[in-house]
């Protein structure tokens, strides 16, 4: 009798070199994902936990306000933090320029009371020959020092990213500038992927601002964008690796933008608000604290057919103490003025009351 052959399937575990446990910039999410921070804590809870590796996020840009630079330095920011690789593409002559505008993360409550012990030693008088070599230990200890690893960091606008951040990592910076085509940048983004093998100690990240752009020449060919989106999609599909892609809507044709949203497994836009909306300023709370507005239009869903169902899709974009950026629920205004909450609060997306229905 011949020996039974063994049931095989088309699907392969994925073994990785550390368990995702043991990897902090990882989340384990649904269905067998991995997840890593958009470099916004509210943004991840509203993603469901994190941007899905292998996915691509794209940013419908808004031709009156700069909100998208928000998601895109805070992205770029939280992958240099984990020390992962980063190819960044921008329509700028000299894109490398545009690192020094990145936010560090905010100091934790460790880091804020061991500044100020230091202050504290500083101020003691110590003889000369002492005090050279405590100011040759605390220039090491503070070489040393390191920012708390953490899955999602918040960032600090006023506050630029650590020189060492940006010269110890392997990032590749692209012009788009006068670019006459796409083959270039398709191959730097191939050749970036194929250095690093698929494994959780390797992840990398590419953010491509303004793909559209009226400066590059390619700009009117909708048909090479739509294929290079597509031929990125499934590179990042088959890498350990994460994509962003922000496009302004308005300099492309209605019909080009839709199928472009549907390359994206994330589509995100963001919209500017008026200043001197009274209405609108009358019915939302917190609306004169309010800087733009972000649409969720899709979110990904890896290996499962079955959609997510946000409580919201629409939330208020707000920099706390001008500082770092948080996304808030659009809540109706109470009649005592009180503002809303933020995502990451316990208060619910839309309506504040809860009712029982019977079927």
């Amino acid at each position: 009798m011949a020996a039974s052959k063994s049931r095989t399937s088309s699907f392969s575990r994925n073994i990785s070199a550390l368990p995702v446990s043991q990897v902090p910039e990882i989340k384990c999410g649904p269905n067998g994902t991995n997840l890593v921070s958009s470099g916004i804590p509210d943004l991840d809870k509203i993603l469901g936990g994190g941007i899905p590796l292998g996915s691509l996020v794209i940013v419908m840009e808004d031709s009156k306000s700069p909100h998208h630079m928000f998601l895109l330095r805070n992205f770029m920011s939280q992958g240099l933090v984990h020390n992962q690789p980063l190819l960044y593409a921008s329509p700028a002559k000299e894109p490398r320029a545009f690192l020094g505008t990145l936010s560090g993360p905010v100091a934790s409550k460790d880091e804020k009371s061991r500044e100020v012990e230091t202050e504290q030693e500083k101020g003691l008088r110590i003889a000369w020959q002492y005090k050279k070599y405590f100011n040759e230990s605390q220039q090491i200890h503070d070489e040393q020092r390191d920012v708390k690893t953490e899955f999602s960091n918040d960032f600090d606008l006023l506050k630029p990213l650590e020189r060492r951040f940006l010269s110890s990592q392997r990032i590749d910076c692209i012009s788009l500038y006068d670019s006459p085509d796409l083959v270039t940048l398709l191959d730097r983004c191939s050749s970036f992927l194929a250095q690093f093998p698929k494994s959780n100690s390797n992840i990398s990240r590419i953010a491509i601002q303004s793909f559209c752009a009226p400066q590059c020449e390619y700009s009117n060919m909708e048909w090479e964008m739509l294929s290079f989106i597509r031929s990125l999609r499934g590179m990042i599909r088959s890498s350990n690796a994460v994509a962003i892609i922000s496009f302004p809507p308005s300099t492309v044709s209605s019909s080009f933008s839709k199928r472009c949203q549907h390359f994206a497994d994330t589509l995100l836009s963001v919209k500017a608000i008026q200043d001197d909306d009274k209405e609108m300023a009358k019915l939302l709370t917190g609306y004169k604290d309010m800087v733009g507005l972000l649409n969720v239009h899709k979110v990904a869903r890896m290996n499962t057919q079955v959609p997510m169902i946000l409580e919201a899709t629409t939330f208020s974009i707000k920099v706390r103490r001008r500082r770092t950026v948080v996304l808030e629920c659009l809540n109706q205004a109470p009649i005592d003025g009180s503002s809303g909450s933020s995502y990451s609060g316990s208060s619910s997306c839309s309506s504040g009351s809860s009712k029982i229905f019977d079927f």
